[in-house]
């Protein structure tokens, strides 16, 4: 390798966390991957060792450099991309996490969701954040650390604690603790900042009993947020320049910076955004706004986005817990190997459905089995499932929005099964683009921190070209009848759960 510089892309995940090294033309030079646990201390509720993701991705990091055999001073940019709405909650002074993280897919506060609907605060809070009211967001996760971590209330109102989602987590870390700061994507899914005025807001922070002292700077997508104090990186440390949340990273990594453009990365979930410009666009369909990574100062961008919480962690469940498939990327092939999943339909709503339902109290359904039901029609009713919740997406966004979507661009791990995607391009009858880079999550970051250092530009990154372009085959009535089945199914895994009554007050 020559004395050319590089950019370190950190791209911490649900799952794993990884680090990625790329030249000045954005081509990823080296990768490294390390997974980390996943705790489950109750059922529905999913929680991570901050300390343990931390030295997950300090690993990844320094290992990419070795594999590579890249020293610490040719880096001349940190890029940071994270899994969003996960958060935690640290004493500043000591800088140790008071709880667990608690993760995005927790729905341990989804009764606290109901309580405050009940009262009618989903309207304003929506109005304020573009966010619907759900346990899926930061906000009720930090209040129930405060509330049932001993003496954490107190210590909160005398400024003692620090909260933040991921970013702001391994940007304290790799500062050595003198920078707390978020970008506007990741303030955007907190369910605290207003996403109109581009701060965090006093009457949302209010309600859910969080001091501001807690609360992160806000600082641009794309510049310096902080300086890298790590003693490996030696006297001359790069600065992290690059801060999204991963699926505006994916977003700007695909290359989608004008309206209309759309782009679907298939990871743990699934996240559909597309690009609405300059002006917000209120969903009537169940799908939230949010912010774009911003380059410009003063000058925000919107998109309309949807979730889909169980995408290629339905992959991970046949592994590891019917442990009917040895590695995730076997469910492409078997379900290949039969014409259709024989009228099985998954509904896998583990932790609810997301957009456009939104219902916290659905739970996984297993429907249409026969006796002559076997594993090949169980893996395929479990990939399909994935593409029928993106179809419901997608189709949410197209009524909300006045842009079309002729065509899709996707990304994320289980974009490589190619089973998958076809299957999703017959569904929505229009063509899926595939990238040449996958890693369009650090990719996205790296672009970030390179248009700060000047190395690319808006117009180079757009021109990258597809790999692969799946297009659709499946006929109409075919497509009918597939989708007639995933409705009723849906019903019937509706509101699985009963909502506990409203909690006092």
């Amino acid at each position: 390798m020559t004395n050319e510089s590089f950019i370190l892309a950190l791209d911490q995940g649900t799952t794993s966390s990884r680090a990625i090294l790329f030249d000045r033309d954005l081509q990823v030079r080296a990768a490294e991957q390390q997974e980390f646990p996943q705790r489950y201390p109750q059922p529905g509720w999913v929680e991570h060792d901050p300390e343990v993701l931390w030295q997950s991705q300090r690993t990844a990091m320094l290992q990419v450099l070795k594999r590579a055999g890249c020293e610490p001073g040719r880096i001349a940019a940190l890029a940071v991309a994270n899994q969003r709405e996960t958060v935690v909650v640290w004493n500043r002074r000591t800088g140790r996490p008071i709880h667990d993280a608690i993760v995005w897919q927790c729905r341990r506060t989804a009764d606290r969701c109901e309580s405050l609907r009940q009262r009618g605060l989903g309207n304003r809070i929506r109005e304020k954040t573009g966010l619907v009211l759900d346990a899926y967001f930061s906000a009720t996760k930090i209040q129930w650390i405060l509330d049932h971590v001993d003496g954490a209330r107190n210590s909160a109102r005398r400024g003692d604690l620090l909260c933040g989602t991921i970013d702001s987590w391994l940007v304290w870390k790799l500062s050595g603790g003198q920078a707390h700061v978020t970008d506007f994507t990741n303030a955007s899914r907190t369910m605290l900042f207003d996403i109109h005025s581009l701060r965090w807001d006093d009457e949302l922070l209010d309600l859910f009993g969080i001091p501001p002292s807690m609360l992160p700077a806000v600082v641009s997508s794309s510049g310096v947020a902080a300086a890298c104090r790590l003693p490996e990186f030696g006297p001359h440390p790069p600065s992290v320049a690059g801060l999204a949340g991963d699926q505006q990273a994916a977003l700007f990594g695909q290359g989608c910076f004008e309206p209309g453009q759309t782009k679907n990365t298939y990871g743990t979930g699934c996240f559909l955004l597309m690009n609405v410009g300059a002006d917000p666009v209120v969903s009537r369909q169940g799908l939230l706004t949010t912010l774009t990574a911003q380059t410009r100062p003063g000058a925000p961008s919107y998109a309309l986005e949807g979730s889909v919480f169980m995408g290629g962690a339905v992959m991970q469940w046949l592994r590891d817990e019917l442990k009917i498939i040895a590695r995730a990327s076997d469910a492409g092939p078997i379900a290949a190997s039969i014409p259709d999943a024989g009228g099985v339909v998954l509904v896998p709503a583990f932790s609810g459905l997301g957009a456009p339902h939104w219902d916290m109290y659905a739970r996984g359904a297993l429907l249409g089995l026969t006796r002559g039901t076997g594993r090949a029609q169980i893996v395929r009713a479990a990939e399909e499932s994935i593409a029928y919740q993106c179809f419901d997406v997608v189709k949410a966004m197209q009524a909300d929005s006045r842009h079309p979507i002729s065509r899709l661009r996707v990304d994320g791990g289980a974009a490589a099964d190619d089973f998958l995607m076809q299957f999703q391009a017959d569904l929505l009858a229009c063509p899926l683009d595939r990238p040449a880079c996958m890693e369009t999550t650090a990719l996205g970051a790296a672009a970030l921190a390179a248009l700060a250092l000047g190395w690319q530009t808006t117009g180079s990154l757009a021109a990258r070209p597809a790999e692969k372009t799946f297009a659709p085959a499946m006929s109409g009535e075919t497509r009918k009848t597939r989708l007639a089945s995933w409705r009723k199914a849906v019903a019937r895994a509706a509101r699985w759960e009963e909502p506990a009554p409203p909690q006092g007050e």
